[in-house]
């Protein structure tokens, strides 16, 4: 490799079955929330189609107030006043056009139900207060529902089946600042209870959850330090959930719960341990079968356009695999997002974090999950399928990841692509037992 005095040696073995105890598909963990959708324009939306993006949560989109076109009960209703039942009182165009574009690309989209978050410093909230009528706001749902997958009022048969209510309801133990619900705890679980079981009564099939939770922070620290000062605010993330789960598994205000949807912007070892309290939990409260989805989560925005994120973003996509989490989408694939990490906003292309996507889509692609490991699992990281194989180094420093192909029935390599500073995700020539990774590298091999 030019310029590297390769110290580091790690040897790779990939094998011909699953590892006994592990999922044997390859998990859809590289969702996303938005799209590079622009303008209302989709001459970049093929980036998901090459990168096999399965999902695209539809929350915040088109920037603040769902740019008062997209998605947010707000803007598809425009006047909670008039009659849910007549289509001219719904303004689908803009949403029709995205979801479209999303579904042309193979991406369903995961539609939040509620509005965008309302971050800006006024102290006035807009469209973040509980509905007047919670009846009336799940009917609305209802139609939204029914105009998408029923052909209600022009509408598709798009077979969309995640419908998510509302959007981190728990932001703020203060409802006078908070950016998302401008009202108490019991508010929302109320307004979750009407909706979730008046949408679930009207599609059975569809999948039906929520609430999308700032996540369990205060649960990490508390294990750490017990006697530490716990956010006040954090600590409020986890007292919501458990007070959410005792109101929906409670007789007599009784939900259901299809999937739980959570958040969390930490370190891929925390959300791990993230992973596991949320489905101990759901268990404990009788939702065995609920998905865990993990649907907003970044490795850090001040890493934008470097390899390090994208070392960072294949290293939580491989880590959380062996998670028990169902799903993750990972926020933002917008051009002009603050945490928009997967495209440049002045060029319009991919950047580093976007071949990241694009080679765990090709694992996703193949389907099958085999075992495969690595003798320094902490500095390289890999993930493999019956054609594919992933490594990652996840070190400031060049390493060489030797193939041991020696026993008989092992895959064999064949092509090797590199994602580096001067590589994007591009096929280079190889010996097909060595591999040099550069400082964060990634390597897609493919095995036969």
């Amino acid at each position: 490799m030019n310029g590297y005095d390769i110290d580091r040696k790690v040897t790779l073995e990939l094998h011909a079955a699953p590892a006994p105890g592990t999922q044997t598909k390859i998990k859809p963990l590289h969702g996303i929330n938005n799209a590079p959708y622009i303008y209302g324009s989709a001459r970049h939306m093929h980036y998901l189609k090459e990168a096999h993006i399965p999902y695209s949560r539809l929350h915040d989109t088109g920037g603040a107030y769902g740019g008062f076109r997209y998605v947010d009960i707000a803007n598809v209703f425009r006047d909670f006043d008039a009659d849910e039942t007549m289509a001219e009182n719904y303004d689908f165009v803009a949403t029709d056009h995205l979801i479209l574009s999303l579904k042309e690309q193979g991406a369903q989209a995961f539609y939040r139900l509620g509005c965008t978050i309302e971050n800006d410093p006024f102290g006035k909230a807009y469209r973040t207060f509980p509905p007047a009528d919670n009846a009336k706001w799940a009917r609305i749902c209802e139609h939204i529902i029914r105009h998408y997958n029923e052909g209600w009022a022009d509408g598709y048969r798009l077979g969309l089946e995640y419908w998510e209510i509302w959007n981190e309801p728990d932001n703020e133990p203060d409802p006078a600042v908070n950016p998302m619900w401008r009202g108490s705890m019991e508010q929302f679980f109320e307004l979750y209870r009407v909706a979730a079981n008046h949408l679930k009564q009207c599609f059975p099939a569809l999948k039906i959850g929520g609430y999308a939770s700032c996540g369990f922070y205060s649960v990490v620290q508390a294990e750490a330090a017990p006697d530490a000062n716990i956010s006040p605010r954090t600590a409020y993330f986890t007292e919501f959930f458990l007070k959410f789960m005792e109101y929906i598994s409670a007789p007599e205000t009784r939900a259901p719960l299809d999937f739980f949807s959570w958040h969390s912007y930490a370190a891929e070892n925390d959300c791990v341990r993230f992973a596991e309290f949320a489905r101990e939990t759901l268990d404990r409260f009788g939702f065995t079968e609920t998905e865990s989805i993990f649907n907003e989560w970044n490795t850090g925005v001040a890493l934008r356009g470097t390899m390090a994120d994208a070392s960072n973003i294949a290293s939580m996509m491989i880590t959380m695999h062996d998670a028990p989490v169902d799903k993750m989408m990972y926020y933002d694939g917008q051009f002009y997002s603050t945490y928009g990490g997967l495209f440049d906003p002045m060029r319009f292309r991919p950047l580093k974090a976007y071949y990241a996507f694009k080679a765990y889509g090709e694992l996703y692609a193949d389907g099958e999950r085999l075992a495969a490991e690595v003798s320094d699992p902490a500095g390289v990281k890999v993930i493999a399928s019956r054609h594919r194989a992933l490594v990652v180094n996840r070190l400031n420093s060049p390493v060489y990841v030797n193939i041991n192909s020696s026993a008989s029935g092992m895959p064999k390599a064949d092509e090797l692509f590199i994602l580096d500073d001067g590589h994007d995700l591009a096929k280079v020539n190889w010996d097909r037992l060595h591999i040099p990774l550069a400082p964060y590298a990634l390597a897609l091999v493919t095995v036969n």
